[in-house]
Parts: C-alpha cells; structure tokens; sequence
C-alpha cells in the first residue's frame, strides 16, 4: 500500500465492484463527474491490452468551493481520484488518492484547507469501509 492512497482489495468481481463504488461514493457525498477507462484508452491509443482499470474523478461540490476559496491553486489536484482496477478473476483493488496529503504538498496550508481535505478523508475512509461490509475484503 502506497502512503499516498487509501485502498482496500475486495474479494469481488471487477463490474461488481464499480457498481458497488460508486453506490458508495454517493452515499459520502461525492458525485462522478469524470471517468477514464484506462483499458479502453490503452487498447484505443497503444493497441496494449490491460486489466480493466477505471479512475473515477468524485467530486463533492461543497468541499471542492471550500478548498478553492482556501487556496485556488488546489484545483489541479481535484476531482479526488477514484480508481478501481481488477487483480484477478474475482478480486478488485479500490484506492483513492488520501485528500490529507494535499496540505502536506503546500508550503503553507490554512486550516480552512487542512479542515477540508480531513472532511474528505472521512468520507473517502466511509466509501471504502463501505465496500468492505457489503461482500468482504480486506482493508
């Protein structure tokens, strides 16, 4: 696991999975508002056949104008990417970039955008957990 994402493996199929992340990324709060099939993008541009792996950009509106009034150069790191990657015939790796490490690449983060990229966290943290109760994996 890296120190830069969050992540759990579901013992889940793939399809599974992405229906079942983006159930969850709505019930925190965050909507789907990019997507990008890295495998069909692959096969498209590189003709390279890879594992199913799609980013999801999840956006909570409210916190993206948070971070934004806090600090506007923030929007290069927004949406919060989402990516769900198959491991296998039936497990799938969920990982989201950890908001928390947002403030850490500043020089000097306000404590309005420390506050907001900890609300994101939880509800990242909440998503995922979220995966995990509802057909088993491991965090």
């Amino acid at each position: 696991m890296s120190t830069y994402t969050l992540s759990v493996t579901l013992e889940r199929p793939y399809d599974e999975t992405v229906a079942a992340v983006r159930d969850e990324l709505a019930r925190a709060g965050f909507g789907v508002i990019t997507e990008i099939d890295l495998a069909a993008t692959f096969k498209a541009k590189l003709d390279v056949d890879v594992a199913p792996h799609l980013i999801l950009g999840a956006c909570r509106p409210q916190l993206a104008h948070q971070a934004l009034a806090a600090d506007p150069s923030v929007a290069a790191m927004l949406p919060c990417n989402v990516v769900v990657r198959s491991a296998g015939e039936a497990s799938t790796v969920v990982e989201a970039f950890d908001p928390a490490m947002m403030p850490r690449l500043l020089d000097e983060p306000s404590d309005a955008l420390r506050a907001v990229a900890d609300d994101a966290r939880g509800r990242l943290q909440d998503a995922l957990a979220g995966l995990t109760s509802v057909g088993g994996g491991q965090a």
